[in-house]
């Protein structure tokens, strides 16, 4: 509901007279340590271009800021209010009166910021982030009235809308954090489905080269041979076989004519 980033001005505002160079240089050189969230230089660095130009907006309006970032806020509301009337009739003038509306906020100047707030919606009707402040400054006002001067009651609101503020942090640190686990849990998904499709690649690769083994005879054996051949090869033997059997009947029978013949004589 309440909006701390605060806007830095990134241009030199001018009110009548021409800012010197060194108000400029040392803006500049604030607006870098504001960044680096080093408050205390960056308060030295404006007040130094304050001290060169005491009509410097610019480093009004961001000394302001400033000090919003150090909870400083009654300084961050003088600094503001230095030079809102400047910034009222610029294009910053929305976001001027949203952070003085801010800061007054802090302070429990309820009515103050409500017409902070009016006066930014009215540069900027259609900032969501104003109307929500606005009402709950109004709501804030109205039970002050009620309850005749607030105390706890406004200070237990705000203690609970800073629990609800800190409780939507967290939620939002656990949703990215579930959103990186998730992310790494679909790449471990991604990677090991490419390895699944790796292992079945190679197990078609193995596949293949297994068949192609088979079809080869295997080195050292002799290549198999078919019944119709091996029958064939027994009957060759066989004829053979009863060949050399009827040549030697023949041979004895030859020889045996012969011993009969030479006996008769």
């Amino acid at each position: 509901m309440k909006r701390y980033l605060l806007v830095i001005l990134s241009v030199v505002l001018c009110t009548g007279v021409c800012f010197a160079q060194s108000e400029r240089k040392s803006v500049r050189h604030g607006n870098r340590q504001f960044k680096k969230e080093k408050y205390s230089e960056a308060e030295i660095d404006y007040k130094k271009a304050l001290v060169a130009d005491s009509t410097s907006v610019t480093a009004d309006y961001n000394l302001g800021n400033n000090y919003y970032r150090m909870e400083n806020y009654s300084e961050a509301d003088r600094y503001y209010k230095a030079g809102i009337d400047s910034l009222a009739k610029g294009k910053y003038g929305a976001d001027a009166f949203h952070n003085m509306g801010n800061s007054l906020l802090k302070q429990r100047n309820w009515q103050g910021a409500i017409d902070a707030y009016k006066n930014a919606l009215r540069r900027n009707p259609d900032d969501q982030e104003t109307k929500a402040n606005l009402a709950y400054a109004q709501k804030m006002l109205e039970d002050q009235q009620q309850n005749g001067g607030g105390g706890n009651n406004d200070q237990n609101q705000d203690q609970n809308q800073d629990q609800n503020q800190d409780q939507q942090n967290q939620d939002q640190n656990q949703n990215d954090q579930n959103d990186q686990n998730d992310q790494n849990k679909d790449q471990q998904d991604q990677n090991q489905d490419q390895n699944d499709q790796n292992k079945d690649q190679q197990d078609q690769n193995q596949d293949q080269k297994d068949q192609n083994q088979d079809r080869q005879p295997q080195q050292g054996q002799q290549p198999q041979i078919t019944p119709q051949a091996a029958q064939q090869m027994l009957q060759a033997i066989q004829a053979q076989e009863d060949k050399t059997q009827d040549k030697v009947k023949k041979e004895k029978a030859a020889k045996l004519k012969s011993k009969q013949k030479q006996k008769n004589w």
